[in-house]
This record gives structure tokens, sequence and C-alpha cells, in this order.
């Protein structure tokens, strides 16, 4: 009897899924729907083989999958599902609920598969999972959020991190100023089309906007400290300011992103996004030298010595 009860829950979850699976091509036919793209199998889909076309925009399936850097394919399989119409009875049991999903609507539990890029037949291998999934049409869920999260992404509250200049916040006309960059690599969990998306952004090239009308960058160097005996030596981001006065500093940091929605494999976000710090100030002097016969012990009121008062400019 027990057996029998839960072989019917399979059954039900496997019918739930073609069920969506129906409405999915159903959904294609209407001509305000845009046309289902994808391979369904009895309970698998497969995933991340849209590649986008830099000439009209869109998105265009291929069988192949995607050409990026990453070395694996994906797809996702019902959890506990066994093939055909048969399922784990024992995992049936811990299954994940996805019965309330965004929306009243009702999900299904998946497990995600990856597999080297490329290779026809390959070998699947356990990536991630459970986790659910809740649109009914999902060989159409990656592209529309493909479209969504380059806009998405630059829109994130990602931190710019922290330019530093050396010497600070003073520095002389005329010398090198070593500024260097500090960011982090950050991480964010939002929603797109009631779809939860993780995203991860990273830092990869760094431009300096130094106040005076010139910049540098963008350049991967993100530069780093001098010990103070080595203040005024070039690097490969310091600069030298022609004219004394105050000058705003900005720091823009170019990113790089990949995104995973509903607990699948990462993928990558398109071109960058660039985030720029708050000013930060830094005043260049100008610097003056002298000749003096003595020194301050032998004449303690001469020019430059402790307490006394400059001669005018």
């Amino acid at each position: 009897m027990k057996r029998a009860a839960l072989a019917a829950v399979g059954i039900g979850l496997l019918a739930l899924f073609w069920g969506q699976s129906s409405i999915g091509a159903q959904g294609a036919a209407d001509a305000d729907q845009p046309p289902v793209k994808g391979t369904w199998t009895p309970g698998a889909v497969k995933v991340g083989a849209w590649l986008l076309d830099p000439t009209s925009g869109g998105f265009a399936w291929s069988p192949a999958g995607p050409t990026n850097a990453d070395p694996f394919q994906y797809k996702y399989e019902l959890q506990c599902h066994l093939g055909g119409g048969d399922f784990d009875a024992e995992c049936l049991a811990r299954a994940v609920d996805c019965s309330k999903g965004p929306n009243g609507k009702a999900g299904i539990p998946v497990v995600w598969l990856k597999a080297p890029a490329g290779v026809p037949n390959p070998t699947w291998s356990f990536h991630s999972g459970p986790t659910c999934l809740f649109d009914p049409k999902p060989e159409d869920l990656l592209p529309r959020i493909a479209t969504m999260i380059q806009r998405q992404f630059q829109q994130l509250p990602i931190s710019a991190g922290t330019s530093t200049a050396q010497p600070s916040p003073n520095t002389l006309r005329g010398a090198e100023t070593n500024f260097f960059a500090s960011a982090a690599d950050q991480q964010f969990d939002i929603s797109i089309l009631a779809q939860a998306v993780h995203v991860t952004a990273k830092p990869v090239e760094y431009t300096w906007s130094y106040g005076d009308g010139t910049s540098r960058g963008p350049q991967t160097a993100a530069g780093g400290p001098l010990p103070q005996d080595r203040w005024g030596e070039k690097t490969l981001t310091s600069h030298v300011y022609a004219q004394t006065g105050d000058f705003p500093v900005v720091l823009t940091t170019h990113f790089r992103g990949t995104y995973s929605v509903n607990g699948g494999p990462p993928l990558p976000i398109p071109g960058q996004g660039s985030f720029s710090s708050p000013p930060q100030t830094v005043s260049v002097w100008r610097s003056i030298t002298r000749n003096y016969a003595d020194t301050c012990l032998q004449n303690p009121q001469g020019q430059g010595c402790p307490g006394v008062a400059p001669p005018p400019p």
C-alpha cells in the first residue's frame, strides 16, 4: 500500500512536469508568445545552448551550446527521477517542496548536471541542487533573463572600492604621486521574472580621473602601496601634477560578472559594469628650496627654523 502511494506521487509529479511542458508548447503557438526553443525529454530540458546574435541583438538556439570560456555544458533533470515513469521512493519523501512559488505558482524540483562542452553524448555528472524551477517554459526563461541581466548588473549597489594617494592628503607639484585601488569581489541575490538570481561581481580594470583634466585607464593594474622611503617613485598608477591646488580624484572600477538562476550553473554577464567612487581631494603644494649659512642650533631665529615666520613670497 505504501509503495503504491509513493508510486502514485511519482507519477503525479511526472504528470505535473509533462503538463507544464505541453502548456509551454501550446503557448508557443500563440502569436503573442515567443516560440519555444529547446530540447525536451521526459524529465530533462537542455539549457545553456542559446547564442546572442551581435547584429540583431536577439538570441538563437544552437545545439552545440554557447561559445564562451565555460568548459562545461549544463542541463537539469527532475529530482528523484530514475527515467521513464520511475521515481526513487525514498528520495520523493525528502524532495524539495516547490508547491509555494512566486505569485502562488508551483514549480518543479530539479538537480543541475554538467558535462564537458562540445562533447556529443557526454557522461553527465552532478553540479548542484536540488532546487526549484518555477517557470512553466524554462527553455524560454534563460534568454529572457539574459536580455535583462546586463541592465540589472549596472544598477546593483556595487562598491567601486577606494583609491589611496601617497603622499596624502598633500603632495608636491612636479613629483610622482602614487595611487592604488582597493576593490573586492561582491555577491548579490536579486529576483528577475520571479526567479532567484545570484550575481557575482569581480573587479577587473581601473580608471583614475586625477581632477586636473587627465586620466589613466582602464587598465588591469590596481597599483599598490609604497614604503615611505620610496614615495616619489614612478609607478604604473602614479601621476604628476603640474599645478598647485585642490583636485578631486575619482576611481572608476570596471567589474565583470556572472549570474546563476535558481541555483543553476554560473553564466557570464556580457560586457562590464562600471562604478565610480566618491571624489577624494588631493592638495598639491609647491616646494621651495633655500640655502642658509647657519643651522637652527647656530641661529635659532634663522629662516626655516621652528617658530620663525616664513618670508613673504
